[in-house]
């Protein structure tokens, strides 16, 4: 089971990026169609669930390297699967943008610096790893992940012990379904490259359906335990880039040093394996990788300053929409 869990934990970390972390994307996805949301919430980590299991169990039994091969099981044409490698490695790029975008957010929210000094911090230090050693800090990610599940239970269990029963939820709004499978959608987009990147690991072909179970329900619970700590916020959550971090600094001061520290770390790693994965799909050799490294660093203090709750409540469904057909062609495949 050992194999079993440190694969999870691996999954688990490429799901819960800012985004996730920040509340950002349990209140835009479901938390704003009100109590209908929780429904919302349970269907999309099933069908996160489901299409890991499905996923791996394609990568595992054709022993797939890459995407390019991943997509050719399903798209024959070489033009169409190129195509699409380059609308992913727009998203990862996209999705590197928000990492950034979300460290200046934090600063600026919670600490009062212009959201340019926090993004700065970040590509400074992303810079120097890329330059360096990925290796040590991926590492890292391998104890933030836990921490990452364990607080979040932890403060959501005390949270649900003392929230008060009368809390106000929004009323139930239209389009929520949609959102389930765009939010699945984008996010099984980022993870294709990871779950190749796990194949070898795998040691027994029924270990995959353990996997794909223990992702739902980690999802189900860290999810649920989100959009309840959302119920404690005392103003519009559309105007915080940050509702979790607004939440715990105002609703449980004895953790907010601690989310700080898991949070910003959980950007950092996230950042870090985005922009590596994609460094690897567009630098064939040393000069390239650094004026990819240059170009991705300079661009994503440009577009940071865009907004981080923007960036995700416009590019993330963008990709979503993309990303139903690849969930068609999966599902589908037997």
């Amino acid at each position: 089971m050992e194999e079993v869990f440190s694969i999870v934990l691996v999954i688990i970390g490429a799901l819960v990026g800012a985004g996730f972390t920040s509340g950002q994307e349990i209140y835009s996805f479901f938390y704003s169609y009100g109590s209908i949301g929780i429904i919302g919430i349970i269907i999309t980590c099933c069908l996160i669930s489901l299409m890991v299991h499905k996923s791996l169990k394609i990568i595992y039994s054709n022993k797939i390297n890459s995407y390019d091969e991943f997509l050719n099981i399903f798209i024959k044409n070489e033009k169409i699967t190129k195509a699409i490698s380059v609308v992913i490695n727009i998203l990862l790029l996209v999705t590197f943008y928000i990492m950034v975008a979300g460290f200046g957010a934090y600063f600026e929210q919670e600490i009062g610096l212009k959201r340019i000094i926090g993004s700065s911090i970040l590509v400074i230090m992303v810079t120097i790893v890329f330059f360096t050693s990925v290796k040590g800090v991926m590492k890292v990610s391998e104890y933030i992940v836990p921490l990452l599940i364990i607080f979040i239970i932890i403060i959501g269990g005390t949270n649900l012990l003392t929230i008060n029963s009368n809390a106000e939820v929004l009323c139930i709004k239209k389009g929520w379904l949609l959102s389930c499978v765009i939010y699945c959608s984008y996010n099984i987009i980022l993870l294709i490259p990871v779950l190749i990147s796990i194949r070898k690991q795998i040691t027994k072909k029924e270990n995959i359906k353990y996997i794909s179970i223990l992702c739902g329900i980690f999802m189900i619970i860290m999810s649920l335990m989100l959009y309840v700590l959302l119920m404690r916020a005392n103003v519009e959550l559309a105007s915080l880039e940050m509702p979790i971090v607004y939440v715990i600094r105002n609703f449980f001061k004895s953790f907010k040093t601690i989310y700080a520290f898991i949070i910003l770390m959980s950007i950092f790693t996230t950042a870090i394996s985005i922009g590596i994965g994609l460094l690897q799909n567009i630098s064939n050799d040393r000069r390239r990788y650094t004026q990819s490294v240059i170009f991705m660093c300079i661009t994503s203090l440009i577009v940071s300053n865009f907004g981080f709750s923007k960036l995700v409540n416009l590019m993330y469904p963008f990709f979503g929409y993309i990303g139903i057909i690849q969930l068609i062609y999966i599902i589908n495949k037997k």
